[in-house]
């Protein structure tokens, strides 16, 4: 049996980072569990193999960033399951959850490129470059999706003023 002991110190050393990755591609806790299990389950078969790149990361992000994209076209994802809930009052605590909650929503409803390109370069911190190797795309592509993204994101969170006096001022 092969000394796996490298890829386990590799896997516990960024298990953490590649699951809050998953989570704000998936906008789910469960759904980015298994994303992320999957995408490190394709690092151990093809370990032998990555273990000598220069850049293991950026390898490991395009892994899990396809392994999501995988999963996003099955059609058992397409289902939401919906209950209604009970009205109750309204803390301080469940604004900034609601306002969170409300972000992530804006961040769903972006295409899947534009929404890996918002994860990939403001909390990945990639460069426009770097963004443009794990998507398989050139940089202006990038800067593209960033800005119709961000456009898109600003739109939504943002009021639009109620009348022209709001707008001048």
């Amino acid at each position: 049996m092969p000394d796996d002991s490298d890829f386990r110190e590799y896997v516990t050393g960024r298990l953490d980072k590649l699951r809050r990755t998953a989570y704000l591609l998936c906008g789910d806790w469960h759904a980015a569990d298994d994303v992320t299990s999957t995408a490190i389950m394709k690092l151990m078969r093809r370990w032998p193999r990555i273990r000598e790149l220069e850049n293991i990361d950026s390898y490991a992000r395009q892994t899990l960033l396809r392994t999501w994209l995988d999963e996003r076209r099955r059609p058992w994802r397409r289902e939401w399951a919906t209950a209604v809930l009970p009205v109750r009052a309204v803390t301080a605590a469940d604004r900034v959850v609601d306002e969170r909650l409300a972000i992530l929503g804006h961040l769903a409803a972006l295409p899947a490129r534009r929404r890996a390109v918002i994860v990939l370069r403001f909390y990945e911190d990639l460069s426009v470059e770097d963004t443009a190797e794990v998507l398989g795309c050139s940089t202006g592509t990038v800067k593209s999706q960033t800005a119709r993204a961000l456009d898109t994101l600003r739109a939504a969170l943002v009021p639009a003023p109620d009348d022209a006096e709001e707008a001048t001022r």
